[in-house]
């Protein structure tokens, strides 16, 4: 192929061209490249005339200087680039694990702590928040009156919302916050408890599966079931379910009986022990006989386990005027309200207090406080989210407006 000549002149003219032209490109090699099709020669041959160009007009002095200027600029940008590294590295420390775009309150807090080292513009060239945003934050947190109406209900729910959910020993979800909240006089809309509380972290406990611990013996002579199922009362002492279930610590493994009086799901009695006999319910029996002030005619629902079936347990129901219900199935759906007590037990107590107990002694006082709280605080939706205790007294209050009415 025929090499073709430049003269002179055509090589000046787009030198020229390209001087004036190279302004309107993001570089000056995009404009080279632009250009040199049009004139007819390669983007490197135009290169080359551009640098002889420049060697002949810029004295080599102006030109030694711009290059200590551009290693300066590369010397400024790298030492940005190592700060921000550092930045996002302690950012990543101070935010935990997770995509998510942190709070602007977590952000601000971040600056405070670190902007004498680094300065608020470099941090925030890092994180995603705008200087001004760092200042309108830490404006309106000296200065709280000029916060947005919403803003400031949501500081004063927020406060209420913390102290029933840290009074349930963080147990409550949205629905029992909520429910504690209206009975208290304070009436947010329930997705602003569930907004704020899922802001903040806090979470109620959650149910899972319990173990079946039922032995019966098919051959063993019980009562009838006079529940059949339907577990409504309509006065206290009127029936009660019992039922216990298991608990493994490091010394090996323990049982919790409950007895439940069904008006009010309040515990009547409870045992703690270290063996799955009939003493450990006959503890239990004998607790809500004596703080119930030996009632007539209740009815005592239980399944089909030996130690509910025992002779001592039924004699001891027959004596006391306690009348005894046994589940015909044998499953949990004939003892339901007592699983529901049972899983209630195991989910704010047991697996949320401890991932290791040690054996009976600190299950025991564990269960101790719990049922207390259960009986006098926790609030139930079956009963009008109140505590059991708090319903009894209100149907114990309604009998006597009738008797002074009569």
């Amino acid at each position: 192929m025929k090499t073709r000549n430049y003269t002179p002149e055509m090589k000046e003219r787009a030198v020229r061209m390209l001087v004036e032209a190279k302004d309107d490109y993001p570089s000056t090699w995009s404009a080279i490249k632009a250009i040199a099709p049009k004139i007819g020669c390669t983007p490197e041959t135009l290169r080359s005339w551009h640098k002889k160009h420049i060697d002949k007009t810029i004295p080599a002095k102006i030109q030694a200087q711009s290059q200590a200027e551009r290693i300066k600029e590369l010397e400024r940008e790298n030492k940005e680039l190592k700060q921000a590294n550092e930045i996002i590295r302690k950012a990543a420390a101070f935010f935990g694990p997770g995509g998510n775009r942190p709070q602007t309150l977590v952000m601000v807090q971040f600056i405070d702590e670190n902007k004498s080292i680094y300065g608020i513009p470099a941090i925030c060239r890092v994180l995603p928040i705008a200087p001004s945003t760092y200042y309108r934050t830490k404006d309106l947190n000296d200065n709280p009156e000029k916060r947005s109406q919403r803003s400031q209900h949501d500081d004063f729910y927020l406060n209420e919302i913390k102290r029933i959910w840290k009074d349930s020993k963080c147990r409550y979800g949205t629905r029992k916050v909520w429910q504690q909240l209206k009975a208290e006089g304070i009436h947010p809309a329930r997705c602003t408890v569930e907004r704020l509380m899922r802001q903040h972290g806090m979470q109620g406990v959650w149910r899972g599966k319990g173990k079946i611990t039922t032995k019966s013996r098919d051959d063993q002579k019980r009562a009838d079931d006079l529940v059949n199922r339907n577990f409504n009362a309509h006065r206290p002492n009127q029936l009660w379910v019992a039922d216990f279930t298991y608990i493994k610590t490091l010394s090996g493994w323990v049982y919790t009986a409950f007895i439940i009086d069904v008006f009010a799901r309040a515990i009547v009695g409870w045992k703690v022990s270290d063996r799955m006999n009939t003493d450990m319910v006959m503890a239990a029996l004998n607790q809500a006989i004596a703080d119930r002030n030996h009632p007539k005619d209740v009815i005592h629902h239980s399944d089909r386990g030996v130690q509910y079936l025992s002779i001592r347990y039924t004699d001891k129901m027959a004596d006391s005027g306690v009348i005894a219900s046994v589940g015909t199935t044998g499953d949990s759906y004939d003892n339901a309200l007592a699983e529901t007590a049972n899983g209630l037990y195991k989910t704010e107590v047991i697996e949320y207090l401890k991932q290791q107990w040690q054996g009976v002694s600190d299950v025991e006082l564990a269960t101790l406080e719990w049922v207390d709280w259960f009986n006098k605080t926790r609030i139930h939706s079956t009963i009008g989210y109140v505590s059991p205790f708090e319903f009894e007294r209100r149907y114990y209050d309604s009998l006597c407006e009738s008797d002074k009415a009569a």
